[in-house]
């Protein structure tokens, strides 16, 4: 893959990461598209399981290895996600009530601590949205409130047991419409 995510992680047993929302290696729903593409900028519900033993917490990040930065875009980090939690509710990235007790949003590109949705440069070819969710040994991962995305993935690399992951794809044609996906939610 270019631009692995995994690129200099260590290798750890894998674990299962799926939605009701979109499928793995499929495209993503138009309302996971950033609003200012014509999305509502909601995170899509995530369930997993078979955790490797000795997972105390985990952490979840969405990523474009794809973006034209020349390092990526991180689009959500949620740490400190309790090991007892199996699923998030979509809508997680921004809405505290369907938040899990105990978990905590962190930085993205902008600075702000709530899940943006893709939205790929007009033209530019499909981009990958890589959902990774890391399993830890630890409960707690100690990380400022306004700690970057590189940061975080510092702190916890030392503490990975396990991982799982998710790609949803979304593309912008070159007239700034979306390439596929419709902007609405489903129920």
């Amino acid at each position: 893959m270019t631009n692995d995510p995994n690129w200099k992680l260590p290798e750890v047993p894998s674990f299962s990461l799926t939605s009701p929302d979109f499928v793995n290696g499929a495209h993503l729903p138009g309302w996971v598209r950033g609003s200012a593409t014509g999305g509502e900028d909601r995170s899509p519900a995530l369930e997993w399981s078979g955790a490797p033993e000795g997972t105390q917490s985990y952490v979840l990040s969405v990523f474009d290895p794809d973006a034209p930065s020349g390092s990526g875009f991180w689009h959500w980090t949620l740490i400190d996600i309790p090991v007892g939690v199996t699923a998030l509710l979509r809508g997680a990235g921004t809405e505290d009530d369907v938040l899990p007790p105990k978990a905590r949003r962190r930085r993205n590109e902008y600075g702000t601590d709530i899940f943006i949705g893709a939205a790929p440069p007009a033209g530019h070819g499909p981009h990958r949205y890589v959902y990774t969710l890391s399993a830890l040994d630890i409960p707690t991962l100690e990380v400022a409130a306004d700690a970057t995305p590189a940061i975080v993935g510092l702190r916890l690399r030392p503490h990975i047991i396990g991982r799982a992951q998710m790609i949803g794809y979304q593309e912008t044609n070159a007239d700034g419409t979306p390439a596929y996906g419709q902007n609405r939610a489903s129920a």
